[in-house]
């Protein structure tokens, strides 16, 4: 399936930006950047260009311009889908037009949400929920592409049922371990409560900190699990010949899960310093977006007959459709 390439490298643009819009928000927690704006929303401390005085200050701005570059991009790219919607592969079934809209509604929710995080003060329930949103924009993207022939969209091949079921058990499990790590890294004290790695010392905890060993010890559990699941899929799609795109998606899958865990370990071993910090961040949204390839070609793939029990990774990639 071909689209105009003006189209195609709109849509690369838009998930770049998505990525590191998503990346730097991240950032922005970290360094407690979160209302370096203060309470004002849209404006920054009052005004629309403030003077650029303190580095949160400045950190937050520029998260926020970032997000008006990504609604720009977003916009521009799903009127150009629009106009060439009578074209194959834009507004016909199984075409990039759907997501693309999706997306731009994406968008504007997470500016909305992120405006809703602001006046609750960053409190943690609204941070996850606008956390959620970002993962669903870059996951609506990511099947765009895949549509329109990126990521090995175009050589889908013939793969499993199992595979598929793999593949998206694999993709929920990793959206609920990036959620939980947006979680650690804003419930003060979580990310630092367990010094020790792989696991966290489960002895002598007071009531206070047993809530932050819990939320802690949830994140690292499930990444455990979605590290050993990946690496079952890789041993067992090795004999799948025929589904090259979709078996190399589950290898990369796993190499950024394998490289994830080591960055945690590095990073509980060098007391959370905030480059390595950014780094995990990082990671784990690269890994998002590899699961959501993995599962959106696995699908493309497997037989008609294939199902899998609904699960959140999904009802995103049937949001944008496959």
């Amino acid at each position: 399936m071909t689209i105009p390439r003006s189209l195609r490298n709109l849509l690369r643009l838009s998930l770049l930006v998505a990525t590191l819009h998503i990346m730097f928000g991240a950032f922005v927690r970290i360094s407690g950047s979160g209302m370096g704006c203060g309470d004002n929303w849209p404006k920054c401390a009052g005004s629309w260009f403030p003077p650029m005085s303190q580095p949160t200050l400045v950190i937050e701005w520029t998260h926020r311009l970032l997000a008006v570059v990504l609604i720009t991009t977003i916009a521009i790219t799903s009127l150009v889908a629009w106009r060439l919607r009578a074209q194959e592969g834009v507004g016909t079934k199984g075409g990039v037009l759907k997501p693309t809209l999706i997306a731009l509604g994406l968008v504007f929710t997470a500016a909305f949400f992120g405006a809703v995080t602001v006046w609750l003060g960053n409190a943690p329930a609204a941070t996850v929920g606008h956390w959620f949103i970002a993962a669903s924009l870059l996951a609506t993207l990511t099947t765009a592409l895949v549509r329109a022939g990126d990521f090995g969209g175009s050589t889908a091949g013939t793969g499993t049922a199992k595979l598929f079921r793999g593949a998206a058990a694999a993709a929920g499990l990793a959206l609920v371990v990036l959620i939980f790590g947006g979680l650690t890294a804003k419930v003060v004290g979580a990310n630092a409560v367990c010094p020790k790695f792989p696991l966290c010392p489960m002895f002598d905890l007071s009531p206070l900190i047993a809530p932050l060993v819990l939320v802690q010890m949830t994140h690292r559990v499930l990444a455990y699990l979605l590290f050993f699941h990946l690496f079952g899929l890789t041993m067992s799609s090795r004999k799948i010949a025929t589904a090259p795109a979709a078996v190399r998606a589950v290898r990369v899958a796993f190499a950024l899960a394998l490289l994830q865990i080591l960055v945690a370990g590095a990073m509980i071993g060098m007391h959370l310093p905030p480059a390595v910090r950014s780094l995990h961040q990082m990671v784990g949204v690269l890994l998002w977006i590899s699961t959501v390839v993995m599962v959106l070609l696995a699908r493309r793939s497997a037989p008609v007959e294939a199902a899998v029990p609904p699960s959140i990774a999904v009802l995103v990639a049937r949001g944008g459709g496959a």
